[in-house]
């Protein structure tokens, strides 16, 4: 370990210089970034590391395998089927499948059919509020 005072060169594990006398350890705030770093490193998950090679389709793992343009147009016209895509729709919105990718896009299709049915409702209403309107002004 070298001294930052005066650069000799001191046995590692000494606290202090054996020429000049000051102290070794690294400053309080460099110890604070060290350990802090060390907790960050220790704490995050590991992440899957994908090479070129990973991407063939054989060797993705099921979770994160992509789906075609056919995928989505198959399970779009499955997800319109009335009774039975609506059951489908929110079995893989909630988890019933492994694919992240297909679960994400029944969540996404989720989300769309309730924001239509909401603003389907809206215009119901206010063209039975108009109609109510225009039948009393009817009457007078």
């Amino acid at each position: 370990m070298k001294c930052p005072n005066c650069g000799y060169e001191n046995p590692e594990g000494a606290n202090n210089c054996a020429q000049c006398g000051a102290p070794l350890a690294p400053a309080a705030g460099q110890q604070f970034q060290q350990s802090q770093a060390q907790q960050t490193q220790q704490s995050q998950p590991q992440q899957p590391h994908y090479t070129q090679a990973a991407f063939d389709p054989n060797t993705i793992p099921e979770e994160y395998k992509p789906i075609s343009m056919w995928g989505y147009f198959g399970y779009e016209l499955l997800f319109s089927i009335p009774i039975v895509g609506f059951i489908l729709l929110i079995v893989f919105s909630v988890g019933g499948t492994r694919n992240n990718n297909l679960k994400n896009f029944a969540r996404s299709y989720f989300c769309f059919l309730i924001i239509a049915v909401v603003i389907a409702i809206i215009i119901i209403a206010a063209g039975a509020g108009a109609g109510i309107a225009e039948s009393f002004s009817n009457m007078r």
